[in-house]
C-alpha cells in the first residue's frame, strides 16, 4: 500500500519512519510513504502557500492552488485512484475499525493542514474523507498522519516480532473490543507489590479466565461504552456477567 503525505514539514517524518518496530513496514515498503511539500507547487519567488482570510480575522489560510497542484502531481504518479484524506476537527474520530480498514486498503493521500485551515474550495473539490484524533486541536496534521501510519504499519504481517501480538491489543475484535488486561514481568516483587499468584501458577485456563476478568473490569471502570457495545453484540458470556457482578 502507498500513502502520499502532503505536508509543509516533511522533515518531521524522517525519525518516525526510521526508528521503532514499525520501521520494518516502511523499510520493506509494506507501507510505502511518499512525502510531498505543497510549497514546491506554489507560484512566485517566495513559494507562498498561505494568505489572509477573506472577511478578516486572525491567522492565515492555506491557499487552494498549491494544494490542488500537489494533489494532481501525486495522482499522476499513482496507479490507483487513492482517496484524499484531510485531518480535521470535523472528521470522524479515528478508531480501531477505521485503522483496520486502512490497513486492508491500497493507501491514500493524506493532507496535513496548517495555520487556521485550508481554503474550503480545495476541501470541496478534492477531499473524500476527514479524520480527527479527538476533541482537541493540533498545530498541524502531521502528528495525526503519523498516528494513522503507525497504527496501520503495526498491523502488517511480519512487522511485530510476535505476529499474534496485535490481536491482544485494546479495542481489537479478538478481545471483543474490550480494553487489554494488566501485564507483569520480572522482578516478582516491586515496591512491596507482588505478581498475581494466578500468573505464576502455570494453569493456562485459569490465567486466561483471570485476564478476561481483568479486561472486563477495566473496561467497565474506564470505558463502559465499549462494554455496552460488547454486550449488545452478544459477546459476553454468563461467566463474563458473573465476573462483572463480582467487581461491583
Amino acid at each position: 500500500m502507498r500513502f502520499d503525505v502532503l505536508t509543509l514539514f516533511p522533515e518531521l517524518f524522517a525519525p518516525f519512519l526510521t526508528v521503532g518496530v514499525t520501521r520494518r513496514a516502511f523499510d520493506q515498503k509494506m507501507v510505502d510513504v511518499q512525502l510531498t511539500n505543497p510549497r514546491d507547487f506554489a507560484a512566485g519567488n517566495y513559494r507562498r502557500v498561505d494568505d489572509r482570510p477573506f472577511g478578516g480575522g486572525p491567522g492565515m489560510v492555506m491557499m487552494a492552488e498549491p494544494l490542488s497542484r500537489a494533489i494532481e502531481s501525486i495522482r499522476s504518479l499513482r496507479i490507483d485512484s487513492a482517496p484524499v484524506v484531510l485531518f480535521s476537527p470535523i472528521g470522524k474520530r479515528l478508531d480501531h475499525a477505521a485503522v483496520q480498514r486502512w490497513s486492508d486498503s491500497s493507501g491514500a493521500i493524506l493532507v496535513c493542514g496548517r495555520y487556521e485551515g485550508l481554503d474550503q474550495r480545495f476541501i470541496d473539490s478534492y477531499v473524500d474523507e476527514q479524520i480527527s484524533l479527538g476533541d482537541f486541536v493540533l498545530s498541524g496534521g502531521e502528528l495525526a498522519a503519523m498516528a494513522l501510519l503507525d497504527a496501520v504499519a503495526r498491523l502488517q504481517p511480519g512487522v511485530l516480532s510476535d505476529q499474534d501480538s496485535h490481536h491482544y491489543d485494546s479495542f481489537n475484535p479478538a478481545l471483543d473490543g474490550l480494553l487489554d488486561c494488566p501485564h507483569y514481568t520480572r522482578p516478582e516483587e516491586f515496591n512491596g507489590q507482588t505478581v498475581p499468584a494466578v500468573l505464576m501458577s502455570g494453569h493456562h485456563a485459569q490465567i486466561e479466565r483471570w485476564r478476561r476478568d481483568q479486561r472486563l473490569r477495566l473496561t467497565a471502570l474506564h470505558r463502559p461504552d465499549l462494554l455496552a457495545i460488547a454486550r449488545a453484540a452478544g459477546h459476553l458470556t454468563p461467566s463474563d456477567e458473573a465476573a462483572l457482578r463480582a467487581c461491583k
